[in-house]
């Protein structure tokens, strides 16, 4: 998919970046790393812990060039871009550690550098190295990303897709008032503002259903119909697929020539800027999944968040960047899928954690090509938030993980308060990813009969505020506690800043 997305146009463009990118960095050398993920697989929470960790001398044991004390200097510097937002760093951290509370989910693009000084392990690139490395994080819902895919479509294809999509399992019912209002609004009646205005909004309305926490649907194109900005209210986004197009071209007037033109526009003035832009100057990329999420919510969340998966990556440009090839384009040769919320286990289930992602990318990654060095899927948390402990249940020992679930949440019917901590088993994880993706094509994926298929296990999930962090004798708070956060950063940064 990933040659289909550009143009000519936007070939020569992102040429141009590229070569502007390359030229600034013989003076500074930085790398470019993308931060996406659907909404609540934690973003924010990532990116302000990374960058935490690494001011504050966080403990990052896997991250050799801090583990060697090669790395001299960390200090956050102004952005490259001036016309792209700036991640609040200071405002996020706050939230996480003054107020013990999650920060805002990402809502656009925003970025962050941190440079960082450090001795390099050869002693040949000591000679000719400056020894610094600047790390331009671009933080990017991942709702835009799954809108890359719409650049090789023509409105004939998105609403036969997202129609097919909207007809099936949970989202049939959620779909119904939106498939009705366009089936009476009619595709070749005459084009009238009210009706795309009324269609685009019951069309969100579904696309909200979808996302719903009680749902956790993932594959919801557009992304801007549900994260507008100050895009919303403009023709760009007052428009919706149709159901059962006839055959030939949309008559002239027509609804439907109305909404094609409107998509057309989205397309070209939302989704090819950002993909120009942002996107095709990526050199690393971090994909955050929150699969705990769809595994509570069951199977069809779970077969919709691998689909999501699979059109992110077929975004991808994989592949290795040479000298001459660097000048022109880029090739994102390295891509972290993370499951976040590993905390939210005990350690015994983190494995099984990163099999089971493991399994909701193997087959895309194979489809197109990035397998091996370039792919890596691990269960991180990127803050804490829990500590585990044992205790005696029926004379057996149990497994549990201690925290303070965030008021509201419920187990068993207990409802938490915010303020009081408590002890709750998660449940196991399976050891076989597959009891979890049985039937989610509509085929077993298992040879087994189904009076022997293992029954889904039971599990509990409960979302926890952030942890209360002890401050040092000088009154400093000590780092964000993280799982895996120092593993992630040396396979994503470690071999820049050899």
């Amino acid at each position: 998919m990933a040659p289909l997305l550009s143009s000519f146009k936007d070939d020569a463009l992102i040429a141009l970046d590229n070569l502007a990118d390359r030229a600034s960095g013989l003076v500074n050398p930085a790398v470019r790393l993308g931060v996406t993920g659907l909404s609540r697989a934690g973003k924010t929470v990532f990116i302000s812990s990374l960058v935490h960790n690494l001011l504050n001398g966080g403990r990052l044991p896997v991250f050799e060039p801090i583990r060697s004390g090669r790395v001299s200097k960390v200090r956050l510097e102004p952005q490259p871009d001036d016309a792209v937002p700036r991640f609040q760093y200071e405002d996020h951290i706050a939230a996480l550690v003054r107020d013990r509370v999650w920060p805002d989910s990402t809502r656009a693009i925003s970025q962050l550098r941190v440079t960082l000084d450090y001795e390099s392990a050869s002693g040949w690139n000591r000679m000719f190295s400056p020894g610094r490395l600047s790390i331009d994080i671009v933080d990017y819902p991942g709702e835009w990303l799954l809108d890359l895919p719409l650049l090789a479509q023509d409105f004939r294809q998105f609403s036969e897709t997202t129609v097919q999509r909207a007809r099936a399992g949970t989202r049939a019912s959620l779909s119904r008032e939106w498939l009705a209002l366009a089936s009476v609004s009619g595709a070749t009646t005459a084009a009238d503002e009210g009706s795309a205005r009324r269609l685009a909004e019951s069309f969100t309305a579904y696309l909200q259903a979808c996302k719903a926490d009680d749902r956790s649907l993932s594959t919801l194109p557009p992304g801007r119909f549900l994260m507008p900005g100050d895009l919303e209210g403009s023709p760009a986004l007052t428009f919706s697929p149709l159901p059962d197009l006839p055959a030939g071209r949309a008559p002239k007037g027509s609804l439907w020539a109305m909404m094609e033109r409107r998509y057309e526009a989205y397309k070209t003035h939302v989704v090819s800027p950002f993909f120009r832009e942002h996107f095709a100057r990526l050199d690393r990329q971090i994909v955050l999944v929150d699969a705990l999420q769809a595994i509570n919510r069951g199977q069809e969340a779970l077969s919709d968040l691998e689909q999501a998966l699979a059109d992110v990556l077929a975004c991808f440009r994989p592949g290795t960047n040479s000298w001459l090839s660097s000048l022109f384009t880029r090739r994102i040769d390295r891509v972290l899928i993370a499951a976040t919320k590993a905390d939210h286990l005990h350690h015994e289930s983190h494995d099984r954690l990163e099999r089971i992602t493991a399994r909701l990318v193997s087959r895309a990654a194979e489809r197109i090509g990035m397998s091996g060095a370039g792919l890596e899927v691990m269960a991180l948390a990127s803050v804490r938030a829990t500590r585990e402990a044992t205790v005696s249940h029926d004379g057996h020992a149990l497994p549990v993980i201690v925290g303070t679930p965030i008021a509201g949440e419920r187990i068993n019917g207990e409802m938490f308060d915010g303020e009081r901590k408590a002890a709750i088993f998660p449940g196991d994880l399976p050891q076989d990813p597959e009891v979890l993706f049985e039937a989610t094509d509509g085929r077993s994926q298992t040879s087994k009969p189904a009076e022997a298929k293992p029954a889904m296990p039971e599990l509990n999930f409960v979302r926890f505020r952030p942890p209360h962090l002890e401050e040092t004798r000088g009154g400093l708070k000590l780092s964000v506690p993280h799982i895996r956060l120092d593993r992630a950063m040396q396979f994503l940064l470690g071999d820049r800043l050899a």
